[in-house]
């Protein structure tokens, strides 16, 4: 669960040898719940978790806060060109891209660039994608929008390990 929290903070976020600038202070901020579960593969049980979250930026440079249901931070990742950089509470861990942060985090690369432009309800223009009548595909995974207008998004991968998201948007109201 430990990984699943930290690979979430992850798209989360990251540095090499610097911590990257904080993204700039008009972008758009998504705030919500996640609840993220990945099946059981080989020798590793099923893994899930669920927490508030914070987005701030975008695939380029970014950053993802996680939080308990009491509002204590879980996890922050922070990312911008050539960095990945993530905070808990055993301390900071740098990566070289998003893939490698989410790898070490969860055993799997789970497409953290793609997330701001998923949750903004549009495919990532960094990879190809397929228009379905629920939403699209893209990066081996099934975006459903259906309910995106109540602000729910999910996204499922198939491939083992099978792997889901979903996501509770806050709206305004």
């Amino acid at each position: 669960m430990k990984a699943l929290a930290a690979l979430l903070a992850a798209a989360t976020f990251l540095a090499a040898c610097a911590t990257p600038q904080a993204p700039a202070e008009n972008s758009l901020v998504t705030t919500g719940r996640l609840s993220l579960r990945v099946d059981a593969h080989a020798d590793r049980p099923a893994q899930g978790m669920t927490a508030a979250f914070e987005l701030q930026g975008h695939a380029d440079r970014g950053e993802l806060r996680l939080m308990s249901p009491l509002g204590g931070q879980l996890v922050a990742a922070r990312w911008a060109p050539g960095q990945a950089v993530l905070d808990t509470p055993a301390g900071r861990q740098s990566f070289a891209s998003l893939d490698d942060l989410s790898l070490r985090a969860l055993g799997e690369v789970l497409p953290l660039a793609a997330l701001p432009d998923w949750l903004a309800g549009r495919p990532w223009p960094g990879a190809a994608h397929q228009i379905s009548a629920a939403g699209f595909g893209q990066l081996g995974w099934r975006v459903d929008l259906a309910k995106r207008a109540e602000g729910w998004i999910s996204a499922y991968r198939d491939a083992p390990p099978a792997v889901s998201l979903r996501v509770r948007l806050d709206v305004d109201g």
